[in-house]
């Protein structure tokens, strides 16, 4: 694969980010972008948020963070042939944010750069120059919604699996002053939304529409593979809660998404949902956009498997959350019951939920399926790689299937497949590590979600 990288980026060696247009009608804002790989395509991508009253949009603020979420999206086109040079005829870019796209360009894309076997270095890999426009970069604090006025509630991101879950009942107690921002209005989401207790006229929809002759690049071998979409969201989220005039834009990730996939190497699946591109988005917003505006990840200081413990208390969830993406693509949305992330979701819910709870939301024991054998082995960090899914860390699989294997055997019950070779296989993890009772500091919360967390942490 290093030789066609390396043909397309000599063929194709120019990418130009040429426009983007704003409308707005009837609550409904539209941006569409236009971008080029010289002699071989054009694109035209689009993105819809519904339920946003965009009073103006003759603004210099709300043009720049649309531009700027334009470059995240150039990453899904430019892909196809990696061209060294990217040509910005739309907006101006300065040396700080050159090197941060750059740096996002590059781990955003390291599980594709793995998965195709490219070798090349960070200052290798783009060169980007801004021709045409003069200036985009608005003053800090200018815009729709000035940085003096007061700002309140939360713009919460819902995926409609158990992180986004606990974080909605987290902040339950305040619904009336928060918005809830989802992509594809996937039912489980819409219903995940709508238990915690919000109303239509309270959910923003994002609807992302990839171009044709991208997908038609992707089915003739054009270079394809994962991108940073939780990057894409960051700015689209912002976006939203600073023209709504929200004080917090709220996420679900979690310490977890600091593991990389690959030992040894800084390949991660899950980087755009890590604390460094959060610490990178929140500098970049202070510096370009309107740092009224706060960014964070209420989860982030524990990990999978108290999200686990907190989510297995809320049984009204149970029947109606989805986080497969397999299963996403289906209507409705379902389990598949074959792919890394169900497994993982099932092992780390496994202490608490199995077994007929567990199989009342699958539909079947994921233990007794010998097909996942290859998968389950990978999860728990004995493969040669780490699933290439958002999925949990080695330690805590291992404790939660551990701690299955433990609670199964003291009750004098027969261990499924899965647990039977974990069990003859390897040692079991070291369960006086209370790894239900960690904190990570590493965070971006003000007290009160400190509180409100720690307020479901100790509700055991």
């Amino acid at each position: 694969m290093q030789e066609k990288f390396e043909t397309l980026r000599e063929k194709y060696n120019t990418f130009i980010y040429r426009s983007y247009e704003i409308t707005s009608e009837n609550n409904k804002l539209k941006i569409k972008y236009e971008f080029e790989i010289l002699n071989l395509a054009k694109f035209e991508p689009q993105i819809e948020i519904e339920n946003i009253d965009l009073k103006s949009i003759d603004n210099d603020l709300v043009k720049n963070i649309v531009f700027n979420l334009g470059m995240v999206e150039v990453i899904s086109y430019w892909k196809c042939v990696c061209s060294p040079n990217i040509v910005v005829e739309c907006g101006v870019l300065d040396n700080y944010q050159k090197e941060w796209f750059t740096k996002l360009f590059y781990y955003g894309i390291g599980e594709f750069r793995y998965v195709n076997n490219i070798k090349i270095s960070m200052n290798e890999l783009v060169n980007i120059k801004c021709v045409g426009a003069t200036s985009n970069n608005a003053h800090v604090g200018a815009g729709l919604v000035p940085a003096q006025q007061e700002r309140n509630g939360n713009l919460i991101l819902v995926g409609g699996g158990k992180d986004s879950v606990v974080t909605l009942e987290t902040l339950k107690k305040d619904t009336q002053n928060n918005l809830c921002l989802t992509v594809g209005a996937k039912a489980p989401s819409l219903e995940c939304i709508t238990l915690a207790g919000y109303k239509d006229n309270q959910i923003i929809k994002v609807n992302r529409t990839i171009d044709k002759e991208l997908l038609k690049l992707n089915s003739e071998g054009f270079l394809n593979g994962h991108t940073p979409f939780s990057a894409l969201l960051a700015f689209i989220s912002y976006f939203v809660a600073y023209v709504s005039g929200k004080e917090y834009v709220v996420l679900s990730n979690e310490s977890s998404a600091e593991e990389t996939n690959i030992k040894g190497d800084k390949i991660n699946h899950q980087y755009s949902k890590s604390y460094e591109f959060e610490q990178d988005f929140r500098e970049y917003v202070s510096k370009y956009f309107d740092d009224s505006v706060k960014y964070f990840s209420l989860l982030r200081p524990i990990n999978e498997l108290q999200i686990a413990e907190i989510f297995s208390r809320q049984t009204n969830y149970h029947k109606v959350f989805k986080s497969c993406n397999v299963g996403s693509k289906s209507v409705p949305w379902k389990w598949c019951c074959s792919c890394p992330k169900c497994l993982f979701v099932f092992c780390i819910l496994s202490p608490f939920l199995y077994k007929e709870n567990l199989v009342d939301i699958f539909g079947e024991d994921l233990f007794e399926k010998q097909e996942l054998l290859k998968t389950f082995i990978e999860l728990c960090g004995y493969g040669e790689t780490k699933p290439f899914e958002c999925v949990g860390t080695f330690e805590e699989v291992n404790f939660a299937v551990s701690t299955t294997i433990v609670r199964l055997e003291k009750a004098g019950n027969q261990l499924p497949y899965l647990l039977k070779y974990y069990k003859e296989n390897y040692n079991l993890a070291d369960l006086n590590i209370d790894l239900l009772s960690q904190y990570n500091e590493n965070n971006n919360l003000d007290a009160e979600f400190e509180d409100l967390l720690k307020g479901q942490l100790n509700a055991r």
